[in-house]
């Protein structure tokens, strides 16, 4: 049976590998902080990682991001698209109001890991604007810790799997700003899945690329090979290469399997422009929808 290292029980992590592997035999092992996520599965106790790299609101999560360019080298295995979608999680008795629904403003802390409070900014604004906001490592830590702080007034914002994991309640439902709050995860390990979970419709290929220093137009010209030869770019991003001040490399996803003669054909060109070229994986995309759909 494989191993796959994610965040806490209850996260959205959790949430989004049980819809990626359905029933799928395998076993999970949760850890609190995102570099035991990917040292599990470097170290061998794990065989795949599950790592959340992007999310529609926040865009790139930079810290998994740099984790895995600089300190990891795992390649990537597969994509996939989960809604994230967070509610105002506590014990209702702590917030009953006269009425009888929830006085949102007796609410001291609220706790969650910060890409997801910074999704929720509109509703804390309106409802709870005077409590204090607490990070922790992940959705379901704030939950966690909250149901062991009976009657401090503490809040968290985090999955209904993390309400049902701790038994507390749900607050309020849906307090994202955006109804349309998606993030995307990526599954990584040595080996590549033995099975796919539905029929693949889109390959693609992460690669890094890095420039040569004092090379005038050397980006639009990394562009080109891609653009003349007609291959899709979905992501291009910069990121500093923490050798020195100015000094950057580019995330580029491409929308065609590595093993495509095209894509080979402009890495080399790319290649004897003086780049570097490091490809992360080649890997099956899938969106939600196709997750969820019967048939595709």
């Amino acid at each position: 049976m494989k191993r796959i290292a994610l965040l806490p029980e209850g996260s959205v992590s959790h949430e989004a590998v049980v819809q990626l592997l359905g029933d799928e035999p395998v076993e999970l092992v949760y850890h609190k902080l995102i570099s035991d996520v990917f040292l599990s599965t470097v170290h061998g106790k794990t065989d795949y990682s599950v790592i959340p790299i992007e999310n529609t609101i926040e865009g790139s999560v930079s810290l998994h991001m740099d984790w895995l360019v600089n300190e990891v080298d795992i390649p990537m295995q597969i994509e996939w698209v989960y809604p994230s979608i967070q509610h105002l999680i506590g014990d209702r008795e702590e917030f009953i109001a006269e009425s009888g629904g929830v006085d949102f403003t007796r609410i001291q802390k609220i706790l969650s890991h910060p890409v997801a409070m910074a999704q929720c900014q509109q509703f804390i604004r309106k409802y709870a604007p005077e409590a204090e906001l607490v990070n922790a490592g992940s959705t379901t830590e704030a939950v966690g810790i909250v149901k062991n702080s009976p009657g401090e007034g503490l809040a968290a914002i985090g999955t209904t799997l993390g309400a049902a994991t701790h038994k507390l309640d749900v607050l309020a439902e849906r307090v994202t700003d955006h109804d349309n709050n998606y993030t995307r995860f990526i599954l990584i390990g040595k080996e590549a899945l033995s099975k796919v979970p539905k029929p693949v419709k889109q390959m693609k290929t992460s690669i890094l690329v890095t420039l040569p220093e004092d090379f005038a137009g050397a980006l639009h010209q990394v562009l080109s090979a891609f653009a003349w030869r007609r291959l899709n770019l979905s992501r291009i991003e910069s990121r500093p290469t923490k050798k020195k001040l100015g000094s950057y490399y580019f995330y580029i996803d491409v929308l065609e399997s590595a093993e495509s003669v095209l894509l080979t054909a402009a890495i080399e060109e790319i290649e004897a422009l003086g780049c570097q070229v490091r490809i992360l994986g080649s890997y099956p995309s899938y969106t939600y929808q196709e997750l969820i759909s019967e048939v595709l």
